[in-house]
């Protein structure tokens, strides 16, 4: 299997600690055990959402985050640029623009898919249509946005 370039939004760095999903924990960590075989990144913004949790939490996800040794995708003015367009557009609401920041981020670092638990905003048809729309109209290449259900082998 080709060796994938993986975003991992901040849903999957803290749903590895959540209690009220166990069904989802148990596929998020399957990820984390699977994802060796791939090359995973997260954001400066990932970062920021993490930083701005509860105490032990925050302390959790960066310990998490050291173990996994993430590489890390600097938010930039190309990114911002791309992602504001996606709130033009409507794809993503202006109240969430960081959802809108961590697609624009790994598709302005070519990376093959993000892997989110966001329903919300990213992991749902608009969305993934409708960026690639954009994506397509701006002159970058297609993203795959999935769930870990999607990723995860033999769930």
């Amino acid at each position: 299997m080709k060796k994938l370039k993986l975003y991992l939004d901040t849903s999957i760095i803290s749903f590895i600690f959540t209690d009220d999903a166990p069904r989802e924990r148990e596929i998020t960590q399957k990820l984390f055990e699977e994802i060796d075989g791939h090359d995973a990144f997260i954001s400066s913004i990932v970062l920021e959402e993490i930083n701005r949790a509860p105490e032990l939490k925050k302390r959790q996800m960066l310990d998490l985050i050291a173990k996994y040794d993430f590489q890390e995708l600097k938010f930039t003015e190309e990114a911002k640029e791309l992602a504001n367009k996606y709130i033009a557009e409507k794809i993503i609401p202006a109240k969430y623009q960081d959802d809108a920041f961590h697609i624009a981020i790994a598709v302005v670092n070519n990376i093959d898919a993000i892997v989110s638990w966001n329903f919300q905003h990213m992991v749902k048809l608009k969305t993934k249509r409708e960026v690639v729309g954009v994506n397509l109209l701006m002159g970058y290449d297609e993203i795959e946005i999935y769930s870990p259900w999607e990723v995860v082998e033999n769930v």
